[in-house]
């Protein structure tokens, strides 16, 4: 899994594995899901991200639970 922060398009891609993606489709104003040749979401890619949440650039957290 990768999360690539592209602070200059302002935008957020969180690749879930590496499978070719053959499929993206705009689920929502700004928000992309790419997929696979099963039909499974492999990307995620989320635009705008400053308008959504004023301070996204000031810290980007990641957390993992026990699991």
């Amino acid at each position: 899994m990768k999360l690539v922060v592209h602070k200059e398009d302002d935008a957020l891609y969180l690749r879930l594995d590496e499978t070719p993606i053959v499929e993206s489709e705009e689920v929502s104003d700004g928000i992309i899901l790419d997929y696979n040749a099963e039909g499974k979401v492999v990307g995620i890619e989320v635009l705008y991200v400053s308008q959504r949440s004023p301070n996204s650039w000031q810290q980007i957290l990641l957390q993992t639970t026990p699991g």
